[in-house]
């Protein structure tokens, strides 16, 4: 999990971004937005995979070979991990067990959640005191909520 807390934070904040712009580019279509966030994850996770790739053949001087190539698909895929429940829910929307607006918010808090999990377990893993641990979740959780507060901005524009 440690080495991979990173893309889950990434992932985390990725997914909740698309969530936002997805809300706004396809009201009232949930199939829509968790496609998006869908894809979106796995554009990022494509994107990640082959950058830190090429780096990592750069850096140890040697030929990229497939088992590196899947090794660095593994450590990465934990930004397609992220998306995978607030993804559901948004399913659970398109197909009318949870009602739209309610399943956005879902959806939406669910990536908080996830952040304020990532938060404890980097605390946890190193080892912080309270203020330590509150500060990283703050952190984390201050990156989601700038977030929700863009999805509130976007989603009611100013009057013309």
């Amino acid at each position: 999990m440690g080495e991979r807390l990173g893309g889950y934070i990434y992932g985390t904040i990725i997914v909740i971004s698309a969530i936002v712009a997805g809300a706004r580019a396809y009201e009232h279509s949930l199939g829509h937005v968790a496609l998006l966030v869908a894809l979106t994850a796995l554009v990022f996770w494509l994107a990640h995979v082959y950058a830190h790739s090429i780096a990592l053949s750069v850096r140890e001087d040697r030929h990229l070979s497939r088992a590196m190539l899947l090794d660095v698909a593994r450590h990465e895929s934990s930004i397609i991990e992220a998306a995978v429940i607030p993804v559901g829910i948004l399913v659970l929307g398109h197909f009318g067990v949870i009602e739209e607006q309610t399943d956005l918010w879902l959806a939406i808090g669910a990536g908080l959640a996830a952040l304020v999990i990532q938060g404890l377990a980097f605390a946890r893993a190193e080892r912080l005191g309270r203020v330590g641990t509150l500060a990283i979740v703050a952190v984390n959780l201050g990156l989601g909520v700038a977030l929700v507060g863009l999805k509130l901005w976007v989603g009611h524009p100013p009057a013309h």
